[in-house]
């Protein structure tokens, strides 16, 4: 992804400031997704053919995970070894949805959509986190 691409995306064209930004934006979203998890894991749980069970064990998970990635996106000069660990972090967390969605969950419609998308999604942030953390390093693409 370009430097003109990312800045475009981020609203800024300051490196460090694009990697907070794109950290926040997952930490909020991965937020609201702890939230809907834990608040509504009965009807989630029905929709997504998910047991509530499941869905509090990762409404709990990701609500220490986004907490971790806000604090993170925090600082001013967000370390590169933590970036890197939020991007494998991501790109597991994508991988796992596809393993369990093929071997062991049994989800309805709603919940098989739902699980690719926020895999997708979750790469997304991944890639964008990678790509800020080299333009914030220096390095070009």
């Amino acid at each position: 992804m370009s430097t003109h691409q990312l800045a475009a995306l981020a609203r800024t064209a300051e490196p460090r400031l694009m990697l907070r930004r794109f950290l926040a934006l997952d930490a909020a979203v991965t937020g609201t997704n702890a939230f809907a998890y834990l608040a509504l894991s009965g009807p989630l749980g029905r929709w997504f053919g998910a047991g509530s069970g499941l869905l509090l064990a990762l409404g709990a998970f990701l609500a220490v995970y986004a907490g971790c990635v806000g604090l993170l996106a925090t600082r001013s000069r967000p370390p590169a070894l933590a970036v890197r660990a939020v991007v494998e972090a991501n790109l597991a967390w994508a991988a796992v949805s596809f393993v369990a969605l093929g071997l062991w969950l049994t989800p309805t419609t709603a919940g098989a959509v739902w699980t690719v998308l926020q895999a997708l999604v979750v790469t997304g942030f991944a890639l964008l986190q990678y790509a800020a953390l080299r333009q914030s390093q220096g390095v070009s693409e």
